[in-house]
């Protein structure tokens, strides 16, 4: 998609929603998510498994990461043991959040500059909402949010589209002034279903090459974000209008 504007950069922003993701698109949680999987399964007696390969199921949530992981270690995760050990699984994860996972490059010069221009900032993510936080007070980001909703603060789990008109909601926004960035599936299908436009980052965690995710703009740095959602915005606005 491509788009021009002759509308001031601060006009389309000023009130415009702007929900991300927060695994893979805000920040690299994968180094500290894979050792708290291989922690587990060294408990349960399994190998470990490798970065690469965890790095593509990290973004459902801890109980899919888990049932994933154990399918992958070759010992399907049994549904009565699942509950404990995704519980134990949120300590070890809690206990080291913030280890080694760290912001995109060019993150927080993004999100300055997009409440700068007025526009309102959530987190839409399927990781549960007290991680969330968590993770995002350890890494001094907590700031930049007006609201934080996690899978467990929302009807439903992304891909469900309720969970990103939630999070608008949670702002006071307006689904037809917002984009959803993310960088996998899950954000790509909410945002259609919910009639917003998605920006998809390139260095995210997806099994799919980002490509064919169905993303109306890609960007390869965060640094690209703002005017991608410039971009988005002002094709929003001429579309309902009717133009």
């Amino acid at each position: 998609m491509h788009a021009q504007n002759d509308i001031p950069k601060a006009e389309i922003l000023k009130g415009a929603t702007i929900a991300f993701d927060l695994d893979g698109t805000l920040v690299d949680t994968a180094p500290d998510l894979v050792a708290s999987l291989n922690l587990i399964l060294a408990e349960e007696g399994l190998p470990p498994l490798p970065f690469d390969d965890v790095r593509k199921m990290v973004g459902r949530g801890a109980k899919a990461l888990l049932e994933r992981g154990f399918a992958a270690a070759g010992a399907p995760l049994d549904a009565d043991q699942a509950p404990v050990l995704v519980e134990r699984f949120v300590a070890l994860y809690l206990g080291r959040i913030a280890h080694e996972s760290a912001p995109f490059p060019g993150v927080v010069d993004a999100l300055v500059s997009l409440r700068a221009a007025g526009a309102k900032l959530a987190v839409c993510t399927n990781k549960l909402t007290h991680l969330s936080v968590a993770l995002l007070d350890a890494l001094d980001l907590t700031q930049y949010f007006d609201a934080v909703v996690g899978a467990d603060s929302a009807p439903a789990a992304k891909p469900d589209p309720r969970h990103l008109l939630a999070t608008i909601a949670a702002v006071g926004g307006d689904p037809t002034r917002a984009v959803m960035v993310g960088d996998s599936i899950n954000d790509a299908l909410a945002a259609k279903a919910a009639n917003v436009p998605t920006l998809l980052v390139t260095f995210g965690y997806t099994e799919a090459p980002v490509e064919t995710l169905g993303g109306d703009l890609l960007i390869d740095a965060f640094s690209d974000a703002p005017s991608a959602c410039i971009t988005l915005l002002a094709s929003c606005g001429r579309r309902n209008a009717g133009l």
